[in-house]
């Protein structure tokens, strides 16, 4: 029965009925509410953190942030705050590294809010959102030269065990700025990650000199699985008050999905709910899009929210309900290639599956350049042919190949050689473009077929072409 106090919504219980992983299922509840904190105080007097997740007549579910072994269930207390989970906002968090539920744990300074804020969030309203606009120039040829990466937008990069997806984030940190040279403040959210992980992208910040413009948000592998629900929402809600309360361009990171989802499977589990795919809840799909559609901009505000979810593809499979249903919600996907990290290239982005959506909105005359789009289709061309012809010459021998089949062969190699790999080099996207040129120069003019005469006319300079292994910096 509750003890005394002066309100149902600070009601204390004591009325536990079972224990189930991270669940406690409290019994007689009165005047509590979906999203409620809650305060588990042991009967050693330690206090973990918990939220409402259910309610059914006067039982309330409980999920708990922390480990619950050890709980005695007759003695421990529950009490209900009356407030949903908040996370203190502040110009100051930049520089900051936070646990996954917005709490220091850089050993920093007390962080005084500016404004508390609900980390549920809502996605932005249609009528007031804007069109996502504006060059990203990341540096990376695969990305700016093929599936640009467009202010607003969600870009998501599927990765895979071993595959460099992290080292990928931590170049994207560091070089991504809006064509014009303004720099974004960057919100890391890494959920379930490893201490080394953690080490690298520390060091890379602090290397970079983007640790000052990073709020880091870090859930390690041995934090408790619980926290990781709470992590991308915490981080969003401080990106939405970065951009939208300080007007400032906001990168947001958040790796890695996957641990996400099968927290989301370990809580759906525990709830003893009917399994949907391969055993992820069946609300998989709307519990994503509440993280994935809070980017974007705002009609008359100058800040933006632009998000890049990494996660890694269980057995590289594409078709996996986390991938699948993640290139559902987003605006296209990066995706890294297991066969071309084997022959050491870096980023290794196999550009056939990818896809950015909004590419359009933010190329072209006046935004980059008038004959990017043209570049971007013929190198795609050329090279997805190239990838096929390697595939019949594996059955027919490249005796059978036409003396242009063997060019286009060439073109493939030089293309990951020089477009692909780039190491850590930080590219302009005028460099881009020009090493695509000397590629395309590569071949026959009259094979150039998606690209405008006058642009040929301008930039096609087949003596160039011999110089394509040295114009990328390799």
């Amino acid at each position: 029965m509750p003890t005394e106090k002066t309100s149902l919504a600070t009601l204390e219980y004591q009325t536990i009925g079972e224990v189930a992983g991270p669940l406690l299922f409290v019994s007689r509840v009165r005047g509590c509410a979906y999203g409620e904190m809650v305060e588990v105080r042991s009967v050693d007097g330690s206090i973990k953190y918990g939220q409402v997740i259910e309610i059914a007549g006067e039982l309330a579910v409980v999920q708990v942030f922390g480990p619950t072994a050890g709980l005695d269930v007759k003695r421990t207390k529950v009490r209900f705050s009356g407030e949903v989970a908040k996370m203190p906002c502040s110009i100051n968090l930049l520089g900051r590294i936070l646990n996954g539920m917005g709490q220091p744990r850089d050993g920093g300074p007390e962080i005084f809010p500016e404004e508390e804020r609900e980390i549920i969030g809502s996605p932005i309203n249609p009528w007031s959102r804007d069109e996502p606009r504006d060059f990203i120039q990341t540096g990376i040829s695969a990305i700016d030269g093929l599936n640009t990466l467009v202010r607003g937008q969600k870009l998501p990069i599927f990765s895979g065990a071993g595959l460099p997806g992290n080292e990928l984030a931590a170049l994207i940190v560091k070089n991504a700025k809006i064509l014009g040279g303004e720099e974004f403040a960057i919100v890391f959210g890494a959920m379930g990650i490893t201490r080394r992980e953690a080490s690298f992208f520390q060091e890379s910040f602090a290397r970079s000199g983007a640790l000052e413009r990073v709020v880091f948000f870090l859930n390690l592998a041995d934090d408790p699985t619980v926290e990781r629900l709470l992590t991308p929402r915490c981080a969003l809600t401080v990106a939405e008050y970065l951009a939208f309360e300080h007007d400032m361009q906001v990168l947001v990171i958040l790796t890695d999905m996957t641990n996400y989802c099968e927290a989301l499977r370990e809580i759906s589990t525990a709830r003893e709910e009917v399994p949907g795919r391969r055993g992820y809840p069946g609300y998989m799909y709307t519990d994503l899009a509440t993280i994935y559609e809070r980017a974007g901009r705002i009609k008359g505000k100058r800040g933006s929210v632009t998000q890049i979810p990494i996660l890694s593809m269980p057995d590289d499979d594409i078709t996996h309900p986390i991938p699948d249903l993640t290139g559902y919600i987003t605006e296209g996907q990066i995706v890294l290639s297991r066969q071309l990290h084997r022959r050491g290239i870096f980023p290794p982005i196999d550009v056939l599956p990818c896809l950015s959506r909004l590419m359009n909105l933010g190329i072209g005359e006046g935004r980059t350049r008038a004959d990017h789009r043209g570049v971007a289709d013929q190198l795609y061309a050329y090279y997805a042919e190239g990838v096929d012809l390697r595939r019949l010459v594996a059955i027919v021998g490249e005796e059978a190949l036409t003396d242009t089949d063997r060019l286009t062969l060439k073109f493939a190699d030089a293309f990951e050689q020089n477009f692909l790999d780039q190491k850590e080099e930080n590219r302009e996207l005028e460099q881009t473009l020009e090493i695509g040129w000397n590629l395309i120069s590569m071949m026959p003019r009259e094979t150039v077929k998606r690209i405008k005469t006058e642009y040929i006319d301008m930039y096609y300079n087949p003596a160039k072409a011999e110089d394509v292994t040295t114009a990328g910096g390799n």
